[in-house]
Formats: C-alpha cells, structure tokens, sequence
C-alpha cells in the first residue's frame, strides 16, 4: 500500500486511492484481527475537520478518522512535516524528489531553525516500530511526537 500526491489529482480519483484502498485494506485487517495496530502516515495540514479547503486535507481527515472508528486495539494517525529521506530512498513524485536533489539544503534549514518540525525516515520508521510495542498517549502523532518516540 503506498500514498500518492493530489497534485494533479481529481477530488474523485484521489479519494478512491487514499480514502478507498485505505478502508478496504484496514477493513479486512481489522475483520481478520482486531487486536493489531494500525499506523497510517497522513501528513502535517492534514484537517480531522473534513472542512479544509484543500482537497487532500479533507480526503486524509476522513480517511483518519474512518480508520480511528474501525475498532482496531490501537490506531495512530502519523503527520509528519518535512521528511529527510535516509539510504538511498527516492521520492515517487516528481516535484519531492527536486526538492531532495536541489533544495535539500532549505529543508536542513528548517530543521536547523526548528528542530523538532522535521524528521527523517529512519526516525519515522523507529516511531511506528515503538508506538506498536509500547503504545503512546495520542492519536495524533506529529513530528515532534515522532522524534520523541523514535528516541524509546
């Protein structure tokens, strides 16, 4: 299962993949074993309000909140900001990856300026392996949340 960008997206064909596949796929899982944890990465600006003006905004809100109600034994909605891809990792989307190849530098910046805004991919991946063995007090796990967990 992979997320994709609403850049150039119509509200309906993004739906169908973020919100649609996502459900499916949660449905079965819960149905198969409701005792497992679910952790989806949305992305900071996501909007649990389903009434932002941005379309993917509101598509990922309802796509949270429709999987927080599926009854799994813990679910984490993960939002984070800025990600800095470690080992090689390449961005499927064509306007992330220019930004790793000539504007990695402005994301180093933000990091530099505000420190617990940005994480990388290992960070990310340690807090989603933590938040399923030990739990955490939030839902909502955003960057800030993601490194504190990474560091446990």
């Amino acid at each position: 299962m992979y997320g994709v960008s609403a850049a150039g997206m119509s509200e309906e064909k993004y739906t169908e993949i973020t919100y649609g596949y996502t459900l499916a796929l949660a449905k079965t899982l819960v149905a198969l074993n409701p005792n497992m944890t679910c952790t989806y990465v949305s992305g900071e600006g996501t909007n649990s309000t389903e009434k932002a003006r941005s379309m993917w905004a509101r598509v990922k809100g309802r796509t949270e909140n429709d999987l927080l109600k599926l009854g799994f034994r813990q679910a984490f909605m993960f939002r984070p900001g800025a990600i800095i891809p470690l080992r090689g990792i390449k961005s499927r989307t064509k306007a992330y990856q220019f930004v790793y190849d000539y504007l990695m530098w402005l994301v180093y910046l933000i990091k530099w300026i505000a420190p617990r805004s940005v994480v990388n991919t290992t960070e990310l991946g340690l807090a989603m392996i933590h938040v399923t063995q030990r739990g955490y007090d939030k839902v909502i796990v955003r960057p800030k949340d993601i490194l504190v967990l990474a560091e446990k």
